[in-house]
């Protein structure tokens, strides 16, 4: 398939009238695609997180699981289709979580049969949307995170498809609440600009902490949050530009009559995936690009990076414990603790700021600012053979 390499720079000025029925609509009036990312291992989250089962196929803050709750907040925008990029190893529960949605929308599962960090991914995905329209706008969301505000992160997705019909790479950026230091920031050129988009300066990788309080000062500098909105086409244009080796490897692809047809282009991933090299969208094309523009978003949003980072969803109790999964927490004496109990009650007894998680299998107990280390403990039972733990 030719990716139109050569065929030179959209006229990013162009005047695109705004569809009459809504936000999920583009530039043609047909509905926007919808990618997930769901193909990550969530380490830190042992151990309920596991390889065939990680954080996005599990209920961290109860109820439905990361992956179904990134489903259901996309649906009021009636997508055309839902595109899930998971690995070979989560397709089936993937399918399995899935499959109660397709009453409602198109869904094509495509399993990866290894990791290649999210260009490939993407890329495959722009690939798959192109053959079929390939001026259609396709909304690229990762599956594990967390959003409080769903209806604002539609508002904000609606901003970004109106600037991505007219051929930017355009990404959210999340109004920071603290000097963080473990996100990747956006600088954003938003003097005189109104409320936005507003065009991309820089990305900068994560900063000590005197550098994170000038960005939270300074007011012009977001945190990554790995959502995009773009064009097909122009996408698949960038790709060829910045990252010419994978573009070339996508453009022999050879789709069917029908592009959907997942199963009949495994072969074809299967041998893209052995040739291609692992690398972020990020650096591969958002950082060198000159047409990326920013939407701030202010939508409750959290990565959800550890066990650690549960306060930032889940509502503590009168003492500063976190609850999740749990009949009841008996605390004596114990505040600030995060307990995540399989189903069952758990009792605390004289301590305070801890990780307690029980999966039914194992154990985990560790201090709260340890929780990051968690994925050493992952890393020590592969080393010991303990594959069935993993």
């Amino acid at each position: 398939m030719d990716l139109g390499c050569d065929s030179g720079a959209f006229d990013l000025g162009m005047e695109v009238p705004a569809a009459s029925t809504g936000f999920s609509t583009t530039k043609g009036g047909e509905p926007v695609y919808i990618v997930i990312l769901a193909g990550g291992s969530g380490t830190r989250f042992w151990p309920v997180s596991r390889a065939a089962r990680p954080k996005q196929l599990i209920s961290v803050v109860d109820g439905p699981t990361m992956l179904q709750r990134t489903v259901e907040r996309v649906l009021p925008m009636r997508p055309k289709r839902i595109l899930v990029v998971t690995n070979r190893l989560q397709a089936a529960e993937t399918e399995t979580q899935l499959s109660g949605y397709r009453c409602q929308v198109p869904i094509d599962i495509v399993a990866e049969p290894v990791g290649r960090n999210t260009a490939p991914a993407i890329g495959l995905a722009a690939a798959m949307i192109a053959a079929r329209e390939p001026e259609a706008v396709m909304a690229v969301l990762p599956a594990d995170h967390f959003i409080r505000d769903e209806a604002g992160l539609r508002d904000c997705l609606q901003t970004a498809l109106q600037t991505a019909r007219n051929g930017y790479l355009v990404t959210l950026g999340i109004v920071p609440t603290r000097p963080e230091t473990g996100y990747g920031y956006i600088e954003a050129d938003m003097a005189l600009r109104g409320d936005g988009p507003f065009p991309v300066l820089r990305f900068v990788e994560k900063p000590p902490l005197e550098q994170a309080l000038h960005y939270l000062e300074a007011r012009n500098f977001l945190w990554n949050s790995g959502m995009f909105v773009w064009r097909a086409d122009v996408i698949q244009e960038e790709l060829c530009r910045y990252m010419p080796e994978l573009a070339a490897e996508l453009g022999n692809l050879v789709f069917g009559g029908d592009v959907w047809d997942v199963s009949d282009l495994a072969p074809q991933i299967e041998a893209l995936y052995a040739r291609v090299t692992s690398q972020s969208i990020d650096y591969g094309v958002m950082e060198r690009s000159q047409r990326v523009q920013l939407v701030p978003a202010e939508i409750g949003w959290s990565d959800v990076g550890s066990w650690s980072a549960l306060p930032e969803v889940v509502a503590p109790d009168p003492l500063g414990n976190v609850l999740t999964n749990t009949v009841a927490h008996i605390a004596v004496e114990s505040t600030g603790c995060i307990v995540s109990g399989h189903g069952g009650v758990v009792a605390t007894v004289g301590v305070h700021d801890l990780v307690v998680v029980s999966s039914g299998d194992a154990l985990l107990v560790c201090p709260k600012d340890r929780a990051q280390d968690v994925r050493m403990v992952v890393e020590t039972l592969r080393s010991k053979g303990l594959d069935r733990y993993l």
